[in-house]
């Protein structure tokens, strides 16, 4: 089913009821773009660890818009053994809901675009007709103007005659205004003397020259009249004025509250169906979906943490069971009989024996699709086929039982393994992003890290290893990269001979990763060190002329990534991270006094951290099982 924004509050609870009823669900999407800075092969680099992966990816990827999302619902019929099919295809733009809603940037990426258009996407729907979105500080922030532009009206007379940027205190007139505020007077003492007209639309104005006439209507008229601001079709603003008696002007508030609340829900949009996966706690099922998962919390949700383990805590807490049938795939027992796992030769790969294609049928009123006819890249048809692939390996998986099953349901625990671990694309010995515990960490003795000239090639690094037989090469950047020995015991040798070298240098890995850290604290320490300074020379100015106001200070404001988003970090923050900022100490009595507005800023965290709890508590009192099946364990290495 497409869905757009004309159609999507209509059939939103047909989205809840699919979601509410099916056995596991299906997700895709779509992006303007992949990378805004590095090539593809630079962001996944073949010896990435995962917290740097997610870090290249957070960086250079979540400037990007998912613009169209696929979820497809699968529900399981025991008396047919077929599965019933609902499929939804959302296309998603963040329009501003009002003048005070955020007003989100974008980057778009070319090769991305025109890919999607030789593909038959239609932008139009996008960009003409897209869904609405906020994220959960967006929303929090736009329900808090309301209910503080709601006070106002309860100090300062009735809500009819608050503008939005209205102040308690009257205005005073500027002289070039008081004339267009007296013929505004004029207008309404002739309307309250007609006996026939009741309402008056006053020419569009200005803001400002708004704010006047309401700041003037609540003093000169607090009773007999209502005022309104309302939009042309071209979009400009204008106000209604109304004769009216009291009974009626607080139906109009009624009105106008209710109104409010149904266009914040507008605002919403599309997130709430993100809410209702979320508290559907059903399982998600998604192809090489780390992107997916990254950009729907980071869009939806709210922004990504600097930290890896607090990213993993989000997501669990909003996708409390995920699977990668990616990651599946190129695991035993079907890593020797898949050689290719892209998701249209998968498909096609496990319509062949000694796989069986499921039988699945679209739910009445639903589209169906025909996978013959490959309408890739719509992600709708690729969360279908994502489904579909789910189901044929998870019955295969029940051929190895005694007496063999013939449908494995998503409940089982012959799939509780591949749970909540995220395939990561190209790394060479780390195959996934464990989201229930601590990464996979190879030892990597085999590999070097060499640096080079910017003219070299792949054929120079070659050429320079050509006396230790086969390697592989994983670029980092234009002047290094990774270079993995067949024999780890020609490690050391290599590193030697590079010793008088001018043009290059060769380390062990290990060397690389101590440098690393070692040049992560020294700028860490660097950082603290300006910090404290900044913040003694703050004290020292402050506290001498009122000492109070360093109790309500906080080191930490300057980086609460989880409000407001990038835009509002310190740039300090963006080069080093959240984590580096708040791990700073400061010995001065002063600061001892920050602690308590200090603690404010980490709910965030431990919210998430009692989500995740929660959840967990919630997942061991139902049906499934906590324990994890022993007959198919992803592999602890490569």
């Amino acid at each position: 089913m497409e869905m757009i924004r004309s159609n999507f509050k209509n059939n939103l609870h047909k989205v809840y009821q699919a979601i509410e009823e099916a056995d596991f669900l299906a997700i895709d999407g779509e992006f303007s773009g992949i990378s805004d800075g590095p090539s593809v092969t630079a962001l996944t680099n073949g010896f990435d660890t995962p917290e740097e992966r997610y870090h290249k990816l957070k960086k250079h990827s979540m400037d990007f818009l998912l613009f169209q999302f696929g979820l497809c619902t699968f529900k399981y019929d025991s008396t047919d053994s077929k599965y019933i099919m609902k499929s939804f295809n959302f296309y998603v733009f963040p329009k501003p809901f009002s003048r005070t809603s955020p007003d989100v940037k974008f980057v778009c990426q070319s090769s991305s675009i025109d890919f999607l258009a030789n593909q038959g996407f239609d932008f139009n729907k996008v960009f003409r007709n897209g869904i609405p979105y906020l994220n959960q500080e967006e929303e929090r922030q736009l329900r808090e103007q309301y209910d503080e532009k709601r006070s106002q009206s309860n100090g300062a007379g009735t809500l009819s005659y608050i503008s939005p940027n209205a102040s308690k205190c009257p205005v005073i007139i500027p002289e070039d205004q008081k004339k267009f505020i007296e013929k505004v007077v004029e207008k309404i003492e002739d309307l309250i003397q007609s006996e026939e007209n009741k309402n008056l639309d006053l020419e569009p104005c200005t803001g400002f020259q708004r704010k006047l006439i309401y700041q003037t209507l609540s003093w000169k008229y607090p009773k007999g009249i209502h005022v309104e601001t309302l939009e042309t079709e071209k979009k400009e603003r204008y106000i209604v004025i109304s004769k009216v008696d009291e009974e009626e002007r607080k139906r109009r508030e009624q009105q106008k509250h209710a109104k409010e609340q149904e266009e914040l829900n507008d605002a919403v949009g599309f997130s709430r169906v993100i809410h209702a996966i979320a508290n559907s706690g059903k399982l998600v099922i998604g192809h090489n979906m780390l992107l997916d998962v990254m950009h729907t919390i980071h869009q939806f949700y709210c922004p990504l943490p600097e930290d890896l383990n607090e990213f993993k805590e989000v997501t669990t807490c909003v996708f409390p069971r995920l699977l990668d049938t990616k990651l599946m795939a190129s695991t035993q027992p079907f890593k020797d009989i898949i050689n290719n796992t892209s998701l249209a030769e998968l498909e096609k790969r496990l319509k062949e024996a000694p796989f069986s294609p499921p039988k699945v049928e679209s739910a009445e009123g639903f589209p169906s699709y025909d996978t013959a006819s490959e309408q890739l890249h719509e992600a709708g048809y690729d969360a279908y086929i994502t489904g579909l692939c789910f189901i044929s390996m998870s019955n295969f998986l029940g051929s190895f039982l005694s007496p063999p099953k013939i449908h494995v349901s998503a409940r089982s625990k012959l799939i509780e393994p591949f749970f909540n671990k995220l395939f990561l694309m190209r790394v060479m010995d780390i195959p996934y992003l464990n989201l229930e515990g601590p990464d996979l960490q190879p030892k990597r003795d085999h590999v070097l890290h060499v640096t080079f000239p910017k003219e070299w090639k792949t054929s120079d690094l070659y050429q320079l290893f050509s006396a230790f037989g086969n390697i592989q090469v994983s670029w980092i950047n234009d002047t290094s990269a990774f270079v993995s020995l067949s024999q780890p015991e020609q490690v050391q040798i290599a590193v030697n001979t590079s010793k008088y070298a001018e043009s290059y240098r060769i380390q062990t890995y290990a060397e690389y990763v101590e440098k690393k850290h070692m040049d992560k604290q020294n700028k860490r320490k660097w950082t603290e060190n300006s910090w404290k300074e900044v913040e003694r020379k703050r004290l020292k100015t402050q506290c001498t002329s009122y000492i109070p106001q360093s109790r309500y200070y906080c080191v930490n404001s300057f980086t609460a990534t989880s409000t407001v988003g990038k835009r509002n970090m310190s740039p300090i923050q963006e080069e080093t991270g959240s984590e580096d900022i708040e791990s700073v100490e400061i010995s001065d009595c002063e600061l001892d006094q920050t602690d308590s507005s200090a603690e404010s800023l980490t709910e965030g965290k431990k919210k998430a951290k009692k989500c995740k709890k929660v959840k967990k508590e919630l997942t061991s009192a139902g049906s499934i099982s906590s324990s994890s099946a022993k007959l198919f364990e992803v592999p602890d290495s490569w």
